[in-house]
């Protein structure tokens, strides 16, 4: 994420409660119009953030699948 540093991105699992919680409360409803575009708003950036967390991990495992594969040969 290029407008985050490490230290201000929440962990993986932090963006996805937090997401869950955003996700509930439009569920619910109750809310005014810019209240729910907010919670929106928030609820992809918090996806994006997830998304980015689980293509870094997958990264990291093709990485080291395909260090042990060239080791392997």
């Amino acid at each position: 994420m290029s407008e985050q540093t490490d230290d201000e991105r929440p962990s993986y699992e932090a963006a996805r409660e937090e997401l869950v919680e955003v996700v509930r409360q439009l569920e619910a409803g109750g809310t005014s119009l810019e209240e729910s575009l907010a919670l929106w708003e928030r609820g992809e950036k918090l996806a994006t953030i997830c998304q980015e967390w689980l293509d870094g991990a997958r990264e990291r495992l093709d990485a080291v699948i395909e260090a042990d594969d060239g080791a392997e040969d």
